[in-house]
């Protein structure tokens, strides 16, 4: 009879949201912290979904007209970031500097996320499009000779964005209008031309933004909190450049990124398979009427596993020869190996990708790495036992009992 424990280490993950990211910046700079948080669960009704979701709160014009954003696929974030005009922006001006303009980071940027133990990733990020609210210091029927927004700036109301970037309808009123601008990647400048003189105090009471967030294939990360920061510079000619005549009252914006991972390893044998009892094909009775010695003992032990990450197997053994598990008489001491194997339910393969079929297992030296292509959910998969050299146990004299103890181990800690 042979005793098999089950060991399920770290088959559960948890992953406590807990971020706390310090920057030191010069004192005459003041700076704007946003936290970008996404989390990877994996989702028992869509298998195949292998990505992160974003759990970022959302706030800004999207949140403002949610019907717009739906439409776009836009996600907003509105920093609290105030810019005043120092001087009269000219109207007819031919420097973009001197007028209404956007420089933002819109290319794409790779960030570093760092986890306690496991190697550091890369998440790629955008700035895919950037809204202000402006307001003007009179209404813009006065500034315009009676003609209002849509006159103010070239091409129209502030919802006609300067190429390249596409505007979205907006709304305002007689002293202040609202919009937003999308941005293709590395658009560069996008800038509206003043047709009227807009003198002091001309703002922008909001900075929005929306963003694209490419995180990294969640099942080559291991559970737990990463964690990444990115700094952008605001003012003329930085990251986020709004011209020489509208300064921002803070110019740093800080964005710390949590990527948080919750993987799944759960294996459930059913009641009664901890005893395997190794036994020849048809049983022992077709045997003992023939009056032949089986050639094979073995059973085969089913178990359902669910798993989203890469893990490895490997083997504890009572009675060992440093590589693989060994049975035994009590009395004689007389041993012989056990071979181990394992077969896994499709979406799960080697560390080649290849099918897993009787994949033999040995001690944690020797473990093996699986790795699934999506998340499996409580697929059966078996457990291959098998006494190599049954001979040297087919002795004369009464019958006898011969023993063995094997724990296997499915180990996400890689």
């Amino acid at each position: 009879m042979l005793d098999i424990s089950q060991v399920k280490r770290s088959a559960i993950y948890a992953a406590a949201v807990v971020g706390v990211v310090v920057a030191l910046f010069p004192a005459s700079a003041a700076a704007v912290t946003q936290q970008i948080r996404a989390v990877f669960y994996p989702d028992a009704s869509n298998p195949q979904f292998n990505k992160f979701e974003n759990r970022t709160p959302l706030s800004g014009f999207c949140l403002d007209n949610p019907p717009q954003c739906h439409a776009e696929n836009l996600f907003s974030l509105r920093l609290p970031i105030l810019s005043y005009s120092n001087a009269t922006i000219v109207g007819g001006h031919t420097n973009k500097r001197l007028g209404a303009m956007f420089n933002i980071p819109s290319q794409w940027q790779d960030v570093t996320v760092s986890h306690p133990t496991a190697p550091p990733q890369t998440v790629r990020f955008r700035v895919a499009g950037m809204g202000v609210a402006y307001k003007l210091p009179l209404p813009a029927p006065e500034l315009t000779g009676g003609l209002g927004h849509n006159y103010l700036f070239e091409g129209g109301t502030w919802s006609y964005a300067g190429p390249p970037c596409t505007g979205l309808m907006g709304a305002g009123n007689d002293i202040g209008f609202n919009s937003f601008w999308r941005h293709p990647v590395s658009a560069g400048i996008c800038a509206k031309k003043a047709v009227f003189d807009i003198p002091q105090p001309f703002k922008y009471e909001t900075f929005d933004i929306t963003y694209e967030l490419d995180t990294p294939n969640p099942q080559d990360m291991v559970s737990g909190q990463y964690t990444g920061q990115h700094i952008f510079r605001v003012g003329p000619s930085q990251d986020f450049d709004l011209g020489d005549v509208m300064i921002p009252q803070d110019n740093v914006i800080v964005l710390d990124f949590l990527l948080d991972v919750e993987h799944v390893l759960k294996i459930d044998i059913p009641p009664g398979g901890e005893k395997i009892q190794l036994v020849p094909a048809g049983g022992w009775q077709r045997w003992l009427h023939a009056g032949r010695k089986p050639v094979r003992l073995f059973r085969d032990q089913t178990f359902n596993i669910s798993a989203s990450s890469r893990f490895k197997m490997f083997l504890q053994c009572s009675i060992s020869d440093g590589r693989v598990c060994l049975m035994a008489d009590r009395d004689s001491m007389l041993s012989a190996p056990l071979k181990v194997s394992v077969s896994l339910p499709g979406g799960l393969t080697d560390s080649a990708g290849r099918p897993v079929q009787r994949q033999e297992l040995v001690t944690e030296g020797g473990a093996v790495t699986f790795q699934p292509s999506h998340y499996v959910d409580r697929k059966p998969g078996t457990l291959h036992f098998e006494l190599e050299k049954p001979d040297h146990f087919f002795l004369p004299g009464a019958p006898k009992q011969y023993f063995g103890g094997v724990t296997v181990i499915w180990d996400s800690e890689i």
